[in-house]
């Protein structure tokens, strides 16, 4: 069936975006917690030249989901909208101010103004991972419903929150790998040992929320929770597990090439895993995939653009990502790094 097909498609761009997004989020997180000014300051600079060439670039996923939800499964874009108008829109502001913070404090002179800027950039960060990943928390617990009216109970319930903290939890551990394996590259010794304890650290606290989460959604999502704990979904978190733990392993070899692989590949999983545990409803247990596809006429067309958008759009993605991961975009030294050494200012700031 088309509506299926383009189900997967959905999927599989939300898992893109969990994973390209997450990231930059996570990196905004580690600037949110990373200190003072002179305490933050190294870490920040990294932040900062690793971010620069792709950060825009990742809204392109959050672009492609919402196209793919309102032409191909329209009940659902209503449903979401209009019953989690206020955290959705949280999120959006959160989106404008992070990356207004981020593009406006580099080049700003005064102190009190990058300051400001910056908070906006990092606590934003923080807050619309937590809000997204609330909304799909409460879509799973089945509140929602087609006719739904907006309530604080429809995403502010147990789920809701232990699925945000989860998202901020998960972004937090691939901006800090990624980070590790930038902190490499540019060799800059102190902060692959920074970010690396960092990662360790937040895997950490990504396993005792997702305990927890189970605990939670057992009784308050119980179809998506006999969904991942059986089956296909079940084999596909416990894979994520593994490459969790070889994400740990390889960031104390220092193999961070291979840990940045692994890593997106554990968020990856548990967004299809998550998926698939819903089968066959977009919103358990009131909303299947068939009711909420529209005319089979526009999902056919929404199949022929998307596959345009791939040709187009994917090739210049998959070579941007590359050069970036290889340095060639933002080159930076650690004679760079020593310039934001504690009592000395950046060279151009």
């Amino acid at each position: 069936m088309i509506e299926d097909v383009v189900a997967w498609v959905l999927l599989a761009a939300v898992a893109a975006y969990a994973c390209a997004g997450g990231t930059d989020y996570g990196a905004g997180f580690w600037d949110l917690v990373a200190g003072g000014a002179e305490r933050g300051k190294r870490p920040r600079w990294l932040i900062d030249h690793a971010m620069e060439p792709v950060w825009e670039t990742n809204n392109v996923w959050l672009i492609f989901v919402l196209v793919i939800t309102w032409t191909g499964f329209p009940v659902l874009f209503q449903t979401i909208f209009s019953a989690m108008w206020l955290p959705l829109a949280l999120a959006a502001v959160g989106l404008v101010l992070r990356g207004a913070g981020f593009a406006l404090r580099k080049p700003t002179r005064r102190l009190a103004r990058r300051r400001v800027y910056g908070a906006a950039f990092a606590v934003s960060s923080l807050l619309t991972p937590f809000f997204l990943g609330a909304a799909v928390g409460g879509l799973a617990t089945g509140r929602v419903a087609p006719g739904t009216k907006a309530s604080a109970d429809a995403w502010s319930n147990g789920t809701s929150v232990i699925t945000g903290l989860l998202t901020v939890a998960a972004t937090a551990f691939l901006g800090a790998v990624f980070l590790t394996a930038d902190a490499r590259r540019f060799e800059a010794a102190d902060l692959v040992g920074y970010f690396r304890l960092r990662a360790w650290c937040s895997l950490g606290v990504l396993a005792v929320l997702a305990v927890v989460g189970l605990a939670v959604t057992h009784n308050d999502a119980p179809y998506v929770y006999d969904g991942l704990t059986s089956g296909v979904s079940l084999a596909l978190v416990l894979v994520a597990v593994v490459s969790a733990l070889a994400t740990a392993g390889l960031l104390y070899r220092t193999a961070t090439g291979w840990a940045r692989i692994t890593a997106v590949g554990s968020v990856a999983l548990v967004v299809v895993a998550w998926g698939l545990a819903q089968r066959p409803y977009l919103i358990p247990t009131s909303l299947t995939v068939s009711q909420a596809a529209g005319a089979s006429t526009t999902l056919r067309w929404l199949m022929l653009v998307t596959v345009v958008a791939v040709v187009l759009v994917g090739p210049p993605l998959v070579l941007l990502y590359r050069l970036d991961t290889r340095g060639v975009l933002q080159p930076l030294t650690e004679a760079d790094l020593r310039n934001t050494a504690p009592g000395r200012e950046p060279e151009n700031p």
